[in-house]
């Protein structure tokens, strides 16, 4: 199965050509509306050819604004324009603080992430900063309604009218945050399965990822029945979710901590399911990371969705039941 993705919206290009030198900003903008809503990142290294990734290729801007596949015909970005995009990066966004540029990113208003690369200053084997900043890359955040479809038969017991714990699997840009905003949506508007109501929703969102906040606000539409703590770090924040809201569903990004798992077993351990991703190319390998094994003997998870690009991102490879025994026909 394959999801069908939409392009970045006026809003969210507008922000990211924001951050660049204005004449390498309009070049971009120049390109069209059709080719455009196919760009995925805006790719910035010093002395180097400015990238632009798109779903199935990479380019390079030409020094006329037009694209070229060669790096000796390419626009090459220097110090003076990464170090100005560095700027902008961190007076365009109030979450642009010291924490965040630790962890190598900065999250810009409606989910947008800026990833960091340069020289890292290590106190005690713990990164604190990054001085000489030599890279940046610059990801468009998409939203896509509908993009759950396929799954909801597998993420809803009608049976037992109980939302089913579900971990999403894959490597990075396959989707995964996509499609579990979109399972928040759909429980929360109760368009999960006929005659079934909504369906309140906690979505822990450490990385301003899922909602995209500004101020607290979701960016993205998650329907009536959500409440998101954003900036909060996962395992906190679902404790204090299934505290304080009385979910029937907590959703949340990227696990992958020693203490994210135990969150995860004491909300099943709750009767509150849990909607997660992770990064891993498959249920074997994310068994593999440190923490999760005891999650998959304790059969935390009722599903795993195992997604890649193969037909571009969101495409659905396996759907998996609680001991890793197929349920779904994927690749499709």
């Amino acid at each position: 199965m394959s999801v069908a993705r939409s392009g970045p919206s006026n809003s969210a290009l507008a922000q990211a050509i924001d951050l660049l030198p204005r004449d390498m900003g309009l070049a971009i903008a120049s390109l069209g509306e059709g080719v455009l809503e196919q760009l995925e990142e805006i790719r910035l290294r010093v002395g180097q050819p400015l990238e632009l990734c798109w779903r199935q290729r990479s380019t390079f801007l030409a020094p006329d604004g037009g694209l070229t596949t060669s790096p000796d015909r390419s626009l090459r970005v220097s110090a003076g324009e990464l170090s100005h995009v560095l700027h902008r990066l961190t007076q365009f966004s109030r979450y642009a603080v010291e924490e965040d540029m630790r962890q190598g990113f900065v999250t810009l208003p409606g989910g947008h992430r800026v990833g960091i690369a340069g020289r890292a200053v290590v106190e005690s084997g713990r990164v604190r900063a990054f001085r000489h900043v030599t890279s940046l890359n610059i990801r468009l955040s998409r939203d896509h309604p509908g993009a759950a479809r396929a799954l909801l038969p597998y993420v809803y017991d009608r049976g037992s009218h109980r939302p089913l714990s579900s971990l999403v699997l894959s490597p990075p840009q396959c989707g995964k945050t996509t499609l579990v905003r979109d399972v928040a949506r759909r429980f929360s508007y109760g368009d999960f399965a006929p005659g079934e109501a909504g369906l309140k929703v906690a979505v822990i969102d450490e990385r301003s990822e899922i909602a995209g906040s500004v101020d607290g606000i979701p960016q993205f539409d998650l329907g009536p029945r959500v409440d998101v703590l954003d900036g909060c770090p996962k395992a906190e924040g679902m404790m204090m979710a299934i505290r304080s809201l009385s979910p029937r569903v907590v959703v949340t990004d990227e696990i992958g901590r020693v203490e994210d798992a135990e969150a995860v077993l004491e909300a099943s351990l709750a009767g509150v399911a849990v909607v997660a991703t992770a990064h891993a190319a498959s249920l074997e390998a994310w068994r593999r990371r440190p923490g999760m094994e005891p999650l998959f003997d304790a059969r935390a998870f009722d599903r795993y969705i195992v997604l890649s690009r193969r037909h571009g991102p969101g495409t659905i490879e396996a759907v998996l039941d609680a001991e890793g025994k197929p349920l779904g026909r994927g690749g499709r």
